[in-house]
């Protein structure tokens, strides 16, 4: 259940990168709530519409949902909102500028929240005596101040572009489908010699050089099967598609916790080249204390761009192990990850970070990049009406509005936070 950002929120921010967009137009012009939705108390609700608040956790300023006016293909989604922006709406129900004490005392956070509001199509701008809203809203790239997308910064910031061009050129109008493909997008294909060669999970440690099971005290020349470490390390479990080591005694400070952002990095070498590597990849990476490592479990994991990951609990344990890590595997030829930043190696390691969870932007369980892929999916769905922009560009700049440094892909002050 997506959450529309409130004004209240994002005026209590101080900066986080938001394409400028039309925000000065909004901020003066003539804006009306969108009559494809209605707004619903949180106590008018049915009981399986509440089931759907259900997964932003205890959330004390949640008014109700935006649910569309008429169900069905091609409607909007609902949207989960909180007072300030219920009042908004409410307000905006006859057409008129918006309410003076927002244009004074939000400046530019109160004009990137309106633009995401537009942008979702929860509030609707005048343009030439119609009310519009989504890409339609915006003026083109190149005009009326709008910049057109910058210059992608490094290979996986344009492996992210040609994943985006790939995905607009689909003809998908499903946005759960669409983003299955830009999550997906630079798998190897699983040809029939990856299939004999890492068959099952068990073929998995034999290829990445590790002995089947942990060494003993008189195997200490054997490879071992988890990081370095001894007795700190949890031995490799199945979990899903993934082989993952955990670092044991919960509550040390090298865990993180669910109140705390989690930091990710991976290491995305192509997969012939991790024959033999898992040693050197896994001592390094235990040397700054991940509390959990995992690997792809059989033929499908190893193949995927996000085959290797390593958590931490802040950016700056993630850092040193990207140090350690970039001159240990220097020379790897790289798969690369889109839709993360580069931190080293050519494309090699990059990162993300989930947040904190209760965050109510975020989907219970929603990965980093499944929370960019969706997004940027929803966007491009929407934005193909729109005939003066390119959907993939509408995409860019509705992240932008999220704090995200899509010519880097790296995370800003508003990537997830909300008062």
């Amino acid at each position: 259940m997506p959450r529309a950002k409130s004004i209240k929120s994002t005026r209590k921010l101080a900066s986080g990168g938001g394409a400028k967009l039309t925000g000065e137009a909004l901020l003066g012009g003539v804006l009306r709530a969108s009559p494809r939705y209605q707004l619903v108390p949180l106590e008018r609700l049915s009981a399986h519409e509440r089931q759907g608040l259900a997964e932003l956790g205890d959330e004390p300023d949640i008014y109700g949902l935006l649910l569309p006016c008429e169900p069905g293909p091609g409607s909007p989604a609902a949207k989960a909102v909180d007072c300030d922006t219920a009042l908004l709406f409410l307000t905006l129900r006859e057409p008129g500028p918006l309410p003076a004490y927002l244009r004074v005392a939000g400046g530019d956070a109160a004009s990137r929240a309106l633009a995401r509001l537009v942008a979702d199509g929860v509030l609707e701008v005048e343009r030439g005596g119609d009310f519009v809203s989504g890409a339609a809203a915006f003026d083109p790239p190149g005009t009326a101040g709008r910049p057109r997308p910058g210059r992608p910064s490094g290979r996986l910031a344009e492996l992210s572009r040609a994943a985006l061009r790939h995905a607009a050129a689909l003809k998908i109008d499903d946005a759960s489908l669409l983003a299955a493909k830009l999550y997906g997008y630079n798998r190897r294909p699983l040809t029939p010699l990856w299939r004999r060669q890492l068959g099952s999970t068990e073929d998995v440690p034999g290829f990445l050089g590790l002995s089947p099971r942990a060494p003993g005290p008189a195997e200490k020349d054997s490879p071992p099967t988890q990081p370095s470490g001894g007795g700190a390390w949890s031995h490799p479990e199945r979990s899903g598609g993934w082989l993952v080591w955990r670092l044991r005694g919960r509550g040390s400070a090298d865990l993180g916790t669910a109140a705390e952002a989690v930091f990710k990095l991976y290491v995305s070498p192509r997969p012939e080249a991790l024959a033999g590597a898992g040693p050197p990849i896994l001592s390094a990476l235990a040397a700054a204390r991940p509390f959990q490592i995992k690997i792809g479990a059989a033929a499908g994991g190893l193949l995927r761009c996000d085959k290797l990951v390593a958590y931490f609990a802040s950016f700056e344990r993630l850092s040193e192990a990207a140090a350690g890590l970039a001159a240990s595997l220097a020379g790897l030829p790289v798969q690369g990850v889109p839709f993360t930043a580069e931190i080293a190696g050519g494309g090699l390691l990059s990162w993300g970070v989930d947040p904190p969870a209760g965050r109510s932007a975020w989907q219970r369980n929603e990965s980093w990049r499944q929370r960019l892929t969706g997004r940027l999916a929803q966007a491009i769905v929407a934005a193909r009406k729109a005939a003066h922009t390119e959907p993939w560009e509408f995409a860019l700049e509705r992240l932008r509005l999220d704090g995200i440094d899509t010519d880097t892909w790296t995370p800003g002050a508003l990537a997830w936070r909300e008062a």
